[in-house]
């Protein structure tokens, strides 16, 4: 479970990210976050993996206080939370394949067991055959997908998703959401942040609606509806 308890996030005294929030996130959910841009969107999801620290209240993921944690225990709070982001963030010189195994590879994970869940993953993504294939020989659409593969390469709880589809063309954006319900299905907790009207509706599940840093609406089958 994830819970959000009396946070606030303020830079100075005009640039306020997040007042006063309080929400709770259930295992196994896919969640919304909508709002204008400025809102607090990437604010609570930069807050679940200790990028950013609240300046009051508490972070806690399954009764594990994120805001509590030192230096060495954010490797294994950010394992347990996979993070795609709109601009790929992929490394330009490994192939699709070196690319998923790397998250591996950063936690310690055995060669054995890296040669067994990357074709697993590349399954998931439908990019079997593009496994040999370098970044800039993949279209957006299949670099998102790249990106999710390595996100969720080490089976994490929680799937957070900043504006996705974001570079994406409507074919491609379609893809990937089918790809985030699948991934949601398979029993993994999906937080996304959209400013997309027509994926939020069609989702049809828990939207949190977001403006100026406070949620004005928490509906568990909502419209993107500001």
């Amino acid at each position: 479970m994830i819970l959000f308890e009396n946070v606030s996030k303020i830079y100075s005294p005009t640039s306020i990210a997040l007042q006063d929030v309080t929400l709770e996130i259930q295992p196994r959910e896919f969640v919304s976050l909508v709002g204008p841009s400025g809102a607090g969107k990437s604010t609570i999801l930069k807050l679940l993996i200790a990028e950013e620290m609240p300046t009051e209240g508490r972070v806690l993921l399954d009764g594990m206080e994120v805001t509590g944690l030192t230096l060495g225990e954010l490797p294994y709070l950010r394992r347990r939370v996979g993070m795609v982001f709109q601009d790929y963030k992929l490394l330009a010189n490994k192939t699709v394949y070196e690319n998923i195994a790397f998250a591996m590879e950063a936690a310690g994970k055995a060669d054995t067991e890296i040669q067994k869940s990357v074709p697993e993953a590349l399954e998931i993504v439908d990019l079997v055959e593009k496994r040999e294939h370098f970044p800039h020989e993949l279209s957006g659409g299949e670099k998102q997908r790249v990106a999710i593969a390595r996100a969720i390469i080490n089976q994490p709880d929680v799937l957070m998703a900043d504006e996705p589809t974001g570079n994406l063309d409507p074919v491609n954006t379609w893809e990937i959401v089918r790809l985030l319900q699948k991934i949601n299905e398979l029993g993994t907790t999906v937080l996304l942040a959209t400013h997309d009207k027509q994926i939020v509706d069609y989702l049809d599940r828990r939207v949190i609606s977001l403006e100026r840093g406070k949620v004005i609406r928490d509906e568990m089958k909502g419209k993107y509806d500001l």
